[in-house]
């Protein structure tokens, strides 16, 4: 939308918040690649990725730390609330792009989709809390300062995603499981790789766009079986569906049971392209083979175990 105007992207000196898990560390890796200067702000009680310049602090105690700091990019991949994002505004000196991670859960459920940036941002009963406070949060931002831009992905996945999802179905895929679904398999979901992720912020850095906040995320679709099956084609294997009804989907499956889509056309006039689902997907399992004790599982083969092996749903 409107003039794009290229700025200096050589050499940048660049702040990740966090920059130990997932989002924020394959961010700070990213741009570390790209032969830039990256720092991170985080408490240091995690592994540091090699190369970073840690600022050791917790992000609301920050004091005159940044102030003589000048950053050609600010990636807030961590905030959560209006809060975090005042903490780090307000400790930052000069600065050329603030960039927010911002989410899809932003949007209403009752809106139609696809969701685009141009409707009214509210409540979203499957998201609660967390879809509002993110919503302050781009909101202050946008208030207070003048070179921002809010980015609104969909499901994140790719290489260290620490998430049990992907790696959820990767494990049962690799014990020859059946995978059960909530409801008729048939719902949507949008992913987005963490590599476009960062390639669509290297964009916005190097273009002055008068379009301010973006839906991100995949073209197409997929349902929940599709995804399911392009999971278990990574490990040359075929899943047997079971659809589920009657049980809390939350005890046994790793989305919630809500599909929506984000209109991407503003994305897409700046990044002609993304990663294929499958090459994407193929990359997490050989993350995931080395760093299998990184996953935040949660309980599900218990309550499988317990609930449908063996028996009738």
């Amino acid at each position: 939308m409107g003039v794009c105007q290229r700025i200096k992207v050589i050499g940048m000196k660049v702040l990740v918040t966090g920059g130990t898990v997932f989002a924020s560390r394959f961010c700070a890796e990213y741009f570390l690649k790209k032969g830039h200067e990256v720092f991170v702000i985080n408490r240091g009680t995690k592994p540091q990725s090699a190369g970073v310049n840690l600022i050791e602090c917790d992000r609301h105690s920050l004091g005159d730390r940044l102030k003589d700091l000048y950053f050609d990019l600010v990636l807030d991949v961590t905030a959560y609330n209006e809060y975090d994002v005042k903490a780090l505004v307000s400790a930052l000196g000069d600065y050329g792009r603030y960039i927010l991670i911002s989410s899809s859960a932003v949007y209403p459920e009752t809106l139609k989709v696809p969701f685009n940036e141009g409707q009214e941002c509210g409540a979203n009963k499957f998201w609660g809390d967390y879809g509002l406070n993110k919503l302050a949060a781009e909101r202050y931002l946008l208030n207070n300062s003048d070179n921002c831009y809010i980015i609104r992905p969909p499901y994140l996945y790719g290489s260290m995603n620490n998430l049990y999802r992907e790696a959820f179905v990767f494990e049962c895929a690799e014990r020859d499981m059946p995978f059960y679904v909530p409801g008729d398999g048939k719902m949507p979901l949008q992913f987005f790789h963490i590599e476009d992720m960062c390639g669509f912020a290297e964009i916005l850095t190097e273009k002055a766009s008068v379009q301010r906040i973006f839906n991100v995320g995949n073209t197409e679709t997929v349902t929940v079986e599709e995804w399911v099956k392009a999971c278990y084609n990574v490990l040359g294997k075929v899943p047997r569906i079971r659809c589920v009804a009657g049980h809390e989907e939350s005890n046994y499956f790793c989305f919630r049971n809500y599909g929506f889509s984000l209109d991407v056309t503003g994305q897409g006039k700046l990044m002609p392209g993304t990663k294929p689902l499958d090459k994407g997907l193929t990359e997490s399992y050989e993350w995931f083979k080395d760093n299998r004790e990184l996953i935040r599982r949660k309980d599900y083969f218990k309550y499988i175990s317990d609930n449908f092996e063996g028996g009738e749903i």
